[in-house]
């Protein structure tokens, strides 16, 4: 059964007014007080790189579930593909940062490179051309996962009752698929916000970010199934047990991604080089080492502590609230990452680090709302749909 078009219709539709009022309400405003294409560009970034990590974090835990089975993916899978399903649309979205490449990247101006010499020996990575070319192949290898998977999907669902062993195909293009997603994440966080600061660099960033959207793609499916498991036939087999479920998981993305980020503070700090210490040392004085301290509160220390009740992970609205502060704290940690600028010392969080994320956020919401409706919300056609619900839930 799919979801009722009435369920999201009132959603859909003010996620969509929402969301192109205020993108355009932003323009102008940006345009009427001067705030300049940098900070403009640069806002928008925050927005782009948060959804986009959500569809791609969506698409790897999707992946992860085609490899291990289980009842936790069945019931966020609808979720996790509608998620996937939004990638033309974000595709679409990269252009207004393919158009304000010089107004963003300092390595993207000819003046400043003519007179930076690690700019210039970096050149041959970081211009403007090659850069396109990059994020053209990203685009092509994340959006072909998606429609092959999603196709996929379709098929089974036409196709009735599935035997065992039809998933191998799935399992065929997720292994490689996880392996290709690792790979250009790590080439596009480098590109897309690590050479934000062409001085600066880190041999895990990408794998930080990697962990990041893990993080909230499982957070955001959660909040999902938590809104939708009132309707048929979710509401009569979601229960506790499987809160339990990506309540855990939900902790393990949490400890991925603290691992990841303290590692990469741990080396920097105790190299203590000339070319990496600022970077953390712009982020960790006055204004922003309050925000610092908020996404480690909101990112670790009490997801961690919650998540350790049994109980709380099968509260369905507990977990819910949970996972949607986990939500808005990647928000922040992500200005925390892009919007401090090495020519420009102090705390400047503009009202466009709120506003852009947020009209974007409404457009994508929009998208994927329309995307759960189109398709049943249990892939009851997996062949392994009535063993996995027979053992241990119902």
């Amino acid at each position: 059964m799919t979801l009722p078009e009435h369920g999201l219709a009132r959603v859909r539709r003010n996620a969509a007014v929402g969301g192109g009022a205020l993108l355009a309400l932003s323009l102008l405003l940006a345009v009427l007080t001067g705030a300049g294409a940098e900070q403009f560009f640069r806002s928008y970034l925050i927005g782009f790189m948060f959804w986009l990590g959500v569809a791609l974090g969506s698409l790897a835990i999707l992946m992860l579930h085609h490899l291990t089975g289980g009842a936790w993916g069945l019931v966020i899978r609808r979720h996790l593909e509608a998620a996937t399903r939004t990638l033309p649309f974000l595709t679409l979205a990269f252009l207004p940062l393919a158009i304000g490449l010089r107004a963003l990247y300092l390595w993207a101006r000819p003046d400043v490179v003519a007179a930076d010499p690690v700019l210039q020996a970096k050149q041959l990575y970081l211009n403007a051309p090659f850069f396109l070319g990059r994020a053209v192949f990203y685009f092509v290898v994340w959006n072909l996962l998606a429609y092959v998977i999603n196709r996929w999907s379709l098929e089974q669902d036409a196709g009735g009752r599935q035997p065992i062993g039809s998933e191998r195909k799935f399992r065929q293009l997720s292994a490689p698929g996880l392996m290709a997603y690792g790979l250009t994440i790590t080439f596009a966080s480098v590109d897309w916000v690590m050479s934000l600061d062409p001085h600066w660099f880190s041999t895990i960033f990408g794998v930080l970010f990697m962990g990041a959207q893990g993080l909230s793609a499982m957070a955001f499916a959660i909040a999902a199934l938590a809104a939708t498991s009132r309707y048929e036939p979710l509401a009569e087999v979601v229960d506790p047990s499987h809160f339990h479920d990506l309540g855990k998981l939900l902790f393990a993305f949490v400890m991925l991604w603290a691992y990841f980020s303290f590692s990469q503070f741990l080396i920097i700090w105790s190299g203590n080089l000339p070319e990496e210490i600022p970077w953390y040392l712009e982020r960790l004085q006055g204004g922003w080492g309050a925000v610092a301290l908020v996404v480690l509160l909101g990112s670790f220390v009490l997801p961690f502590l919650l998540l350790l009740s049994r109980d709380l992970k099968r509260n369905r609205p507990m977990l819910a609230t949970i996972a949607a502060g986990v939500l808005i704290i990647r928000l922040v940690d992500l200005v925390w990452l892009i919007a401090p600028r090495a020519d420009h010392h102090g705390f400047p969080v503009h009202w466009l680090d709120v506003t852009l994320p947020l009209a974007l956020g409404g457009l994508w919401l929009a998208l994927f709302a329309r995307e759960l409706t189109r398709r049943r919300l249990l892939a009851v056609n997996d062949p392994y749909f009535e063993d996995i619900f027979a053992h241990g839930h119902h």
